[in-house]
């Protein structure tokens, strides 16, 4: 096995060829993933990318877990407990500030009407997350009926927002 020897002036290294190789395969992996994460954002608009990113992560969860209600999935109860948590967990994060005043630009489905009712808006949004955390409590009882009920009432609140907020095509 061939070994480099890398001194310093506090010690001597001894690396094996194997963990060169190691090494350098972890610092592609990771420049190829970072380009792969900084590709979704768009420079000139980072606050739709947010946007962007906030609900699609809500919509890929949410859909998950409408095909397990739909019985399109097997029922799990373990699996949508923990989707539940999932949902409830992104609805925290701080989207609010891709909805600041000024950030209405870009290619967008997000209706102006964010920003002319932004309190509005922000109650539609509190609304979801004390859906979602409603939905977790009951997901994490393993209690399918009560899932059922409480992703309805989730999905109520989705529905409230999209009516007012959401356009069915890209607006620009």
């Amino acid at each position: 096995m061939g070994y480099v020897i890398l001194y310093t002036s506090s010690s001597i290294a001894v690396i094996t060829t194997m963990n060169i190789l190691r090494t350098s395969l972890l610092f592609f992996a990771l420049s190829f993933l970072s380009n792969q994460l900084e590709a979704h954002i768009e420079r000139s608009e980072p606050m739709q990318s947010l946007r962007q990113s906030y609900f699609a992560l809500v919509g890929i969860t949410f859909g998950s877990m409408s095909n397990m209600i739909k019985g399109k999935i097997e029922w799990d109860a373990e699996l949508f407990a923990k989707w539940a948590r999932d949902l409830e967990n992104t609805s925290k994060f701080g989207v609010e500030r891709g909805f600041l005043p000024g950030m209405e630009g870009g290619k967008t489905r997000a209706r102006p009407e964010i920003w002319l009712n932004s309190d509005d808006f922000n109650a539609k949004l509190r609304d979801f997350r004390e859906a979602t955390a409603s939905l977790a409590k009951a997901a994490a009882k393993n209690d399918r009926d009560a899932s059922r009920e409480e992703f309805a009432a989730t999905g109520k609140t989705c529905k409230a927002c999209h009516d007012d907020y959401k356009s069915r095509n890209y607006l620009n």
